[in-house]
């Protein structure tokens, strides 16, 4: 029996290949209503193979029919919105594995359930920003990780396209935290380790610590007391409004400071152009006790040993330089722009060297270093109040350097005055000059003592960059300084008596 024909049939909405009177083969066809047309594969009347279905309003779909449905790899292409899809196809729904390119430059690669992201894909945003993980829904849902376009990246659950349930951001700062996240926040329990080296371990509240530092407190009475000569411990609490210390957190960087009251300057005096500048350079700052105050040199002891074991040069971040004439020290740079020497206020004896505070030998003294708070507290260790510079001294002798006496005095008795010393000068002359060398000693030691009064300490965190944006302020405290004879005195008292026997 021989095989029917394929016959051309050309009409208002059809032309192309038959068979048993129905569309078979290659054939265009243009729909009633005008809005369709589709060339391509014909099967049994029906679309079916690879063919080309065009839409009026621009839009159209190129790829694979079956059964006269849109089923298998195709093309899809939107008019109205300018995306374009590339993959599988299901009775006429984007099904199956496939590449969205949107209009706005976002591209989406993965799995979609009747025209909707579900499953595992690959989301990249018109701003560049990468999503890779779970979907539903058209939501990222799941496990997924995100690469933000400043570079921070995260790992973790998600839940209606918002970071919720465990995850891990690391910043681009360096700055990492792990823990519990809702609302796209940190909610819940996590940890941070913040760029600066300050850690928080705690629970957290719409992004922020829920026991936030917000102020520092020296530890002790209004007035705490320090002994001449003697090393002291300062103790500072970081806490929150409210007072309670934050023991969740470490690794802030706190430096202390010393002050003393400030007291105007008589202009009248002529001043050097070395002091008008030292004046630019020093400026007096408000203390909260109602005065104003200028820097004090502050030191902090060491065994020679452990210097020898630990020497660091000084630098803007530690902090930490020695003194003792250090040729270190002469030519390091403080976080200023200045000598380091002149920055702690240290005055030079005459022998052009720093002198030691300590008593000892085996002692060398720095500027104080840096601490970092641990558990919410910090400790500064062997701190003393150094001996004052030049600047804080006032020379009788220059007070009275210049001054002319008053009235006239005759030739007569001037002529007596110069016979009468000429005769007494020989004498005293050797007995003057031992004199003159014991006074400049004791005047060069006296210098170099700390005089007992009032001072005040100042504690600044210099965290850098500021945990979270906040720098705490800072804290000031007064001190008084007490002669050393008050220790012993003291320890008289508290020394217990022992009964005879």
């Amino acid at each position: 029996m021989a095989a029917p024909c394929k016959m051309t049939r050309n009409s208002r909405y059809y032309t192309g290949g038959i068979k048993k009177q129905l569309r078979d083969g290659y054939g265009l066809y243009v729909y009633e209503n005008s809005f369709f047309r589709y060339e391509g594969q014909w099967k049994s009347g029906k679309k079916h193979g690879h063919g080309k279905l065009l839409f009026k309003d621009g839009s159209y779909y190129e790829g694979e029919f079956a059964d006269g449905e849109i089923t298998g790899n195709g093309l899809r292409y939107w008019s109205s919105s300018g995306n374009k899809y590339s993959g599988e196809f299901q009775t006429g729904e984007i099904h199956g594995h496939g590449v969205m390119q949107y209009k706005d430059g976002g591209r989406y690669e993965g799995e979609f359930v009747f025209g909707i992201k579900e499953g595992h894909g690959l989301l990249m945003d018109k701003e560049g920003q990468t999503y890779s993980g779970a979907f539903h829904n058209n939501k990222k849902y799941g496990v997924g990780q995100m690469k933000f376009m400043n570079g921070d990246h995260y790992e973790g659950d998600w839940i209606l396209d918002q970071r919720q349930g465990h995850g891990v951001l690391q910043c681009t700062d360096g700055s990492i935290y792990e823990g519990q996240w809702r609302n796209d926040v940190f909610n819940g329990q996590g940890i941070m380790i913040h760029c600066s080296g300050v850690i928080y371990d705690g629970l957290w509240i719409n992004g922020h610590p829920a026991v936030a530092a917000k102020k520092m407190v020296i530890i002790g009475e209004d007035i705490i007391n320090f002994i001449q000569g003697s090393r002291s411990t300062v103790h500072v609490q970081i806490q929150t409004e409210e007072g309670e210390t934050v023991k969740n957190e470490n690794g802030r960087v706190l430096k202390i400071s010393a002050g003393i009251k400030y007291s105007q300057p008589n202009r009248s005096q002529t001043l050097s152009f070395l002091e008008l500048i030292e004046d630019l350079e020093e400026k007096p700052f408000q203390s909260p006790f109602g005065y104003e105050c200028i820097n004090y040199p502050l030191t902090q002891t060491a065994s020679r040993s452990q210097h020898q074991k630990d020497t660091i040069p000084f630098n803007s971040q530690s902090g930490s330089a020695p003194f003792g004439g250090s040729h270190l020290l002469e030519n390091s740079i403080s976080e200023h722009g200045f000598v380091a020497s002149q920055e702690a206020g240290l005055a030079l004896n005459s022998s052009g060297e720093y002198p030691e505070i300590s008593g000892t030998t085996d002692e060398m003294c720095f500027l104080p270093s840096n601490v970092r708070v641990e558990a919410g507290c910090a400790i500064f260790s062997d701190i003393m109040l150094g001996p004052p510079s030049a600047k804080f001294h006032c020379d009788e002798t220059d007070k009275n350097k210049g001054k002319k006496p008053n009235g006239k005095i005759s030739a007569e008795k001037t002529e007596k005055m110069t016979v009468s010393q000429e005769k007494i000068e020989d004498s005293r002359s050797e007995t003057s000059i031992k004199d003159r060398k014991v006074k400049k000693d004791n005047q060069l030691q006296d210098s170099n003592i700390v005089r007992p009064g009032e001072y005040i300490i100042i504690v600044k965190d210099v965290t850098s960059p500021p945990f979270l944006g906040y720098t705490l302020p800072p804290v000031f405290k007064r001190v008084r300084l007490l002669h050393e004879k008050s220790k012993s005195k003291t320890n008289q008292k508290e020394a217990p008596k022992i009964p005879s026997s």
